[in-house]
């Protein structure tokens, strides 16, 4: 076991320092070229450096999306490894958005290789599919209790091709995407202190009308939920406590591309001024 605090509970104390706002770290081939770097591992390896330079002592948390560094191979990783390394240096969370989804000894490898304390690819948290079932994903939900690490399980996106399959009824009374969090949620009931945030947390994309989606009006125990679609893909800082209801306290809005178009020199100011605004819709 770690002596580490609870994972819900550091993003508690991210979002009370901080505020909601999640930096996404996305290079992005077009933000490569506008930041006048290569399209290579190098490239990516100085994008995310620079962008963790300028979320850290301005947000609380970032997300490198992995792909963007896969698709360079193992210099790649090994560019993502640096980049992981200097932000969890730096105090700030770091959310491995991996999405990664499987059974058995399969799904216990992805588990050690992002969330063991020491690992090359160590973060404090990772995105999961849970479309092998959410059984499927208890032991790694072990695992991140067991290490101060977390986990977002994929729940309702906010991506069209997901409505179908996300919003099917199962066994006649719930959507996929309920029942995803009540099955959650019920592992969060029996392994959180009370009074304490739920490390395993969700995902459940900002433009998501939850009573479309089915999802239920309060979700308990507390748990972290990672909301893409602020910024480049409409949501606002402004429309968060409206969006989310009894569970905004606990959201991190995640924006990559919104930001990064500042560039290097303007990405600081990006972010303050962002920071700014979900503090301001927050009173």
């Amino acid at each position: 076991m770690s002596d580490a605090p609870a994972f819900g509970d550091r993003v508690r104390g991210a979002l009370g320092e901080r505020g909601p706002l999640c930096v996404g770290i996305d290079p992005h081939e077009h933000l490569l070229r506008a930041w006048e770097l290569d399209a290579s591992a190098a490239g990516v390896r100085e994008f995310g450096l620079r962008t963790v330079d300028a979320a850290a002592g301005r947000a609380g948390i970032v997300k490198p999306q992995v792909s963007f560094f896969e698709r360079y191979g193992s210099a790649g990783f090994a560019a993502l490894e640096d980049v992981l390394a200097a932000a969890r240096a730096a105090g700030l969370l770091v959310i491995a958005d991996a999405k990664r989804g499987d059974i058995g000894t399969t799904m216990d490898a992805y588990t050690r290789a992002w969330l063991t304390p020491g690992s090359p690819l160590e973060a404090d948290a990772i995105t999961v599919s849970p479309y092998l079932g959410v059984l499927s994903l208890v032991d790694t939900f072990r695992f991140a209790l067991a290490h101060g690490k977390g986990v977002f399980v994929l729940a309702a996106t906010s991506n069209p091709e997901a409505h179908a399959q996300q919003r099917a009824i199962v066994g006649g009374e719930r959507t996929i995407a309920a029942e995803i969090t009540r099955e959650v949620s019920g592992f969060n009931a029996v392994s959180t202190v009370p009074g304490e945030w739920a490390s395993i947390g969700f995902v459940i994309g900002a433009t998501v009308d939850w009573a479309d989606a089915g999802l239920p009006a309060q979700i308990a125990p507390i748990a972290p939920i990672l909301a893409p679609g602020f910024g480049h893909q409409g949501a606002k800082p402004g429309e968060l406590a409206g969006l989310f209801g009894s569970a905004a306290s606990a959201v991190i809005a995640s924006e990559s591309r919104s930001l990064l178009a500042a560039g290097p020199d303007g990405l600081a100011a990006a972010i303050d001024a962002r920071v700014r605004e979900y503090r301001s819709s927050h009173g």
